[in-house]
């Protein structure tokens, strides 16, 4: 029986040094090494300023700005300790009262759009968290933003399709536009005039 025990116990031991400290530590230090960028978050800096992460999205209502998704996380959007969807059903009164608010804003900030608007700015993600939308949901801003910057809508078009990136190895997913990064470069290339 004590051997029996102590074998126990240092196999215990032993996997407990090997899972919980030498292989988390190891898969740490190669992560550090080959995938520095995604390991510290996928931080985006500008001019030398943290500006957010290409991996969590941000609230943005200004008009000169491309909106991402609505976030059902709470207390605040896009927090990241609450990554959730809203977990309401496509008949739920409460998601289409959401959706509808979603609707009247996108109407009242841009009345001259008179385009379907694409699901993918009245609907949250799965996450609460995406910060990626739909080509169409950019092509979509598009007029909005130039207005709102006194750009021609030619460029600001331009800079959406010079953002636009495609499948995943080529085959997963479905193309999409990083809002903050798009957001970025009009901040960069776009001056409000």
């Amino acid at each position: 029986m004590r051997t029996l025990i102590r074998t126990s116990l240092l196999m215990l031991l032993l996997l407990t040094l090997l899972t919980g400290v030498a292989y988390p530590l190891l898969v740490t230090g190669l992560a550090q090494l080959f995938f520095s960028n995604q390991a510290h978050g996928s931080l985006l800096y500008q001019k030398g300023k943290l500006v957010g992460s290409e991996l969590i999205g941000q609230p943005f209502d200004d008009p000169k700005y491309f909106w991402g998704r609505a976030s059902a996380t709470s207390p605040f959007p896009y927090n990241a300790a609450a990554s959730s969807g809203s977990n309401l059903g496509p008949t739920n009164e409460t998601l289409w009262r959401a959706v509808e608010a979603r609707v009247q804003a996108l109407r009242q900030v841009d009345s001259s759009n008179t385009e379907l608007i694409p699901v993918d700015l009245v609907t949250a993600s799965g996450s609460g968290l995406d910060p990626h939308i739909s080509p169409a949901a950019a092509f979509y801003q598009v007029p909005r933003v130039a207005r709102a910057r006194n750009l021609e809508e030619a460029f600001v078009r331009q800079l959406v399709e010079r953002h636009l990136e495609g499948r995943q190895w080529g085959f997963l997913g479905e193309p999409r536009v990083n809002v903050l990064r798009l957001n970025l470069a009009l901040e960069k290339e776009g001056a409000i005039e």
